[in-house]
C-alpha cells in the first residue's frame, strides 16, 4: 500500500463513508455529465448567448473540482480539502442558478453532481473534524 493509501485508510472515518471503490463509478458518471453540460456552457459562451458572468462559476467549480484530490492525497490536509470541497459546493449552486434562465436542462443534469458533492461535502467536513 503505498503512502497516500495507507494515509487515507487510517483516518478516522464515520460509519456511513462508503467504501472507497464507490469513489470511481461514481466520479466517471458525474464527469460524463459535467463533461456534457460543462461544454454545453463554453459553447454557448463562444455563441455569445450567454456572459461570462455566466460561465465563471462552471470554470471556478472544475478548478476546485480538479485541485481537491491533490489537496485531499497528495498535501494530505484534511482542513484545505474541507474549504475546497465547500467551494466546490458553492460554486456548483451558483452555476446552476446562472444558467437556469439560459438552458434549465444544464440544471436539471447538475443535481446528481449536487446530491454527491453535498454527501461529500459533510463526509469531508466530519473527517476533517474526526481527524482534527
Amino acid at each position: 500500500m503505498n503512502n497516500t493509501q495507507s494515509w487515507y485508510s487510517e483516518l478516522i472515518k464515520p460509519t456511513w463513508a462508503p467504501p472507497s471503490w464507490l469513489f470511481g463509478p461514481v466520479w466517471t458518471v458525474l464527469y460524463v455529465l459535467i463533461a456534457i453540460s460543462f461544454g454545453r456552457v463554453f459553447v454557448l459562451f463562444f455563441q455569445k448567448k450567454i456572459t461570462f458572468i455566466v460561465l465563471l462559476p462552471f470554470i471556478l467549480n472544475l478548478f476546485f473540482n480538479f485541485i481537491f484530490s491533490p489537496i485531499q492525497f497528495q498535501l494530505q490536509d484534511n482542513l484545505l480539502a474541507a474549504i475546497d470541497i465547500l467551494l466546490v459546493l458553492a460554486t456548483l449552486v451558483w452555476a446552476m442558478i446562472a444558467i437556469f434562465p439560459h438552458a434549465r436542462w444544464i440544471t436539471y443534469i447538475q443535481i446528481p453532481y449536487l446530491i454527491w458533492v453535498s454527501f461529500a461535502t459533510v463526509l469531508q467536513l466530519t473527517i476533517t473534524y474526526l481527524n482534527w
